[in-house]
């Protein structure tokens, strides 16, 4: 069964070049949409702002109580709210105006941002604050991620929704790898509340693209305008198989294989490594993935989503496996970037899939469903691969975690053999 590519020789627009023969990430979305352009830049720079402002806290919280479990509470600070408030965000994001709900929540993580900086600049340290603050953003963001990616398919054609989901993965990538690094040198040079004042001009990007959209209420047909509801989403998803399907690989992939918790062990054990090799370790995924944004051209003549994603969830697994059984840093770090610019592949279908298949009405919860996913997802696999390292050794957890996620896709696969016969030019959910 062959992955099917287009049958044209040329591009949807007149000069462009043939699908099959792109090669870089398909740039035509911010040619041919001003309003696009502008969202992804604006949430381009934003999102490195973000990333800026999640190292600060992490580094202000450790300075005040020299306590790593205390900056472990940042991130539970950040997910709860993440998971609770992400299928309200959804439902509100089906009911309301979405540019206004992206205009007022990113204007809320910018005075959040300005919050930060204002008390580092009167000298009040307060690790409550820190947390109430990182909590207030993870609200925002959950507010503000489905209002934006549903606003996508109404700013493109169809056909330019992969080529647009790989651009908006080079921008989360860019800036998971980026941000970091941009607001350690900040904070070493001028201290934390400059790193949070960057964060807050950076969002003014994201608030000028917000306010230069038209208005986007959710299509909701002829009838009156109702109140979106989360078990309303849910019950659609019971119904939709296929849109389950991209949930589900998924999860096989987040929970069963992700090794992420076990790099302090490895990096020790296997590569007799520091701190430095645990930062390598770390930041190959995030390679491989920006490798797999830059190099995305191809993705756009894909036809078959389904099995796209069954291919390249396995594939991930299969890297997984691979890096369990390396003992060389550098092979270990080939394969966890193969693994990374997999993921990479999946995303793209994945949220493509939920933007081609799912009404108008439905996308906000849907997208809400993703955020939980995805937030939850690797905190489910850190406990899974920590708790069977503990039981039998890191080898066994990340070779036996990969094969299982493997074995998991395939199984799903031949479960609901449709999914893996989805075709994008005739989307089923």
């Amino acid at each position: 069964m062959a992955l099917t590519t287009t049958d044209d020789d040329t591009g949807p627009d007149k000069g462009e070049p043939p699908l099959r023969s792109r090669i870089f990430a398909d740039l035509t979305p911010l040619r041919t949409s001003p309003d696009y352009r502008r969202l992804w830049c604006g949430n381009t720079i934003s999102w490195m702002g973000q990333q800026m402002t999640a190292l600060a806290v992490s580094l202000q919280v450790y300075a005040i109580t020299g306590s790593t479990f205390s900056v472990g509470l940042v991130g539970l600070c950040s997910l709860v709210p993440l998971v609770v408030f992400g299928l309200y965000g959804g439902a509100i994001a089906d009911t309301v105006d979405r540019r206004k709900l992206g205009l007022y929540s990113a204007a809320g993580a910018t005075a959040m941002s300005i919050m930060l900086a204002t008390a580092a600049l009167a000298g009040y340290h307060r690790v409550w604050l820190l947390y109430t603050v990182v909590a207030l953003q993870a609200v925002c963001f959950a507010m503000n991620s489905p209002a934006r990616t549903s606003m996508i398919p109404r700013l493109l054609p169809t056909e330019q929704l992969p080529a647009a989901n790989a651009l908006n993965s080079l921008t989360s990538n860019l800036g998971l790898m980026g941000g970091p690094m941009l607001g350690g040198v900040i904070v070493g040079l001028w201290g934390y509340q400059a790193a949070y004042l960057i964060d807050a001009v950076a969002f003014t990007g994201a608030l000028y693209a917000m306010w230069r959209l038209p208005s986007m209420l959710p299509d909701q047909g002829d009838g009156p305008r109702r109140r979106a509801s989360v078990l309303d989403g849910l019950r659609f998803l019971a119904t939709r198989p296929n849109l389950r399907m991209t949930f589900f690989a998924d999860m096989a992939a987040m929970v069963l294989a992700q090794p992420r918790a076990l790099f302090p062990a490895v990096a020790v054990l296997w590569f007799g490594g520091d701190a430095k090799t645990v930062g390598l370790l770390v930041a190959a995924p995030a390679v491989g993935a920006v490798l797999g944004g830059l190099f995305s051209g191809w993705l756009g003549g894909i036809r078959r989503h389904g099995l796209a994603i069954l291919i390249s969830v396995a594939a991930w697994g299969a890297a997984i496996a691979c890096f369990g059984l390396s003992r060389h840093l550098w092979l270990g770090l080939f394969f966890l970037a193969v693994a990374g610019c997999a993921d990479t592949i999946s995303m793209v279908f994945r949220s493509t899939m939920l933007q081609a298949a799912t009404p108008d009405e439905m996308r906000g919860r849907l997208q809400g469903v993703f955020i939980v996913v995805v937030a939850g997802g690797p905190r489910l696999g850190d406990f899974l691969a920590g708790s069977t390292a503990d039981l039998t050794s890191p080898a066994v957890a990340i070779i036996g975690g990969g094969l299982a996620c493997v074995l998991a896709v395939t199984a799903l696969g031949l479960g609901r053999r449709a999914f893996a016969r989805y075709d994008a030019r005739d989307p089923r959910p």
